[in-house]
């Protein structure tokens, strides 16, 4: 989403602030109890699994990068019940339909902030992460201040943050 905004915005960010913080590991999301078994992509394209898909705001391509076959990629979307642009719509559906959708495939760090919901972590080979970025604006009066919280966040105590909230 970082390069997305830079390539909107030329000017906006400062690019030589540029720093990789924490990665965010892709996971499912699925119902209380885990009703539909679901432990694997390819549970997920079973047939009567309902996905909810937020294809867009830095998970673009993120199914597909983990499915790595033509045949799992199109059996993931057709069971796409709903798809969506942003993970905040996501989350409202998710919660809002809770008999519309059995998993989401979206990041580990959504989890502690949906009570209810229950982490699946797939194997290994099915695993994707996405970095997550940070740079400082290109017009900013506070640049000092701005370098030292992102100080804060690269240290052990900023990383404990991330990590309590799904960041690896």
């Amino acid at each position: 989403m970082l390069t997305q905004t830079v390539l909107a915005h030329p000017g906006f960010l400062n690019e030589k602030t540029r720093v990789s913080l924490y990665a965010r590991e892709a996971a499912v999301l699925v119902r209380p109890g885990n009703p539909k078994d679901l432990h694997r992509l390819q549970d997920l394209a079973r047939p009567g699994v309902r996905l909810l898909d937020v294809n867009g705001a830095g998970q673009l391509g993120m199914t597909e990068d983990m499915a790595r076959s033509t045949e799992l990629i199109a059996g993931l979307q057709r069971n796409v019940a709903r798809s969506v642009k942003t993970s905040a719509e996501a989350v409202a559906l998710w919660q809002q339909e809770p008999l519309g959708f059995d998993a989401w495939i979206t990041y580990a760090s959504w989890q502690p902030r949906l009570p209810g919901s229950q982490l699946v972590r797939l194997p290994r080979a099915q695993r994707v992460s996405r970095g997550t970025p940070v740079a400082l604006t290109a017009r900013t009066t506070q640049a000092a201040a701005a370098a030292q919280f992102v100080a804060f966040l690269q240290s052990d105590a900023g990383h404990a943050i991330f990590r309590r909230w799904g960041w690896q």
